[in-house]
């Protein structure tokens, strides 16, 4: 991925959710009906994918 391509911009929508662009799906390899952890980290949120079992 290149630098361009790590930064986007999404809207929050009016019940506070925001959709992950294809590219960082992709990148990532999250499918439908997967999890991910969100982390707080001083100004920034964190994803990071998670395996339930």
């Amino acid at each position: 991925m290149s630098i361009q391509e790590n930064e986007v911009l999404v809207k929050i929508t009016s019940a506070g959710t925001i959709s992950i662009p294809k590219q960082f799906r992709k990148y990532m390899d999250i499918q439908k009906g997967e999890y991910v952890k969100i982390i707080f980290d001083n100004d920034r949120l964190i994803v990071r994918k998670i395996t339930i079992s």
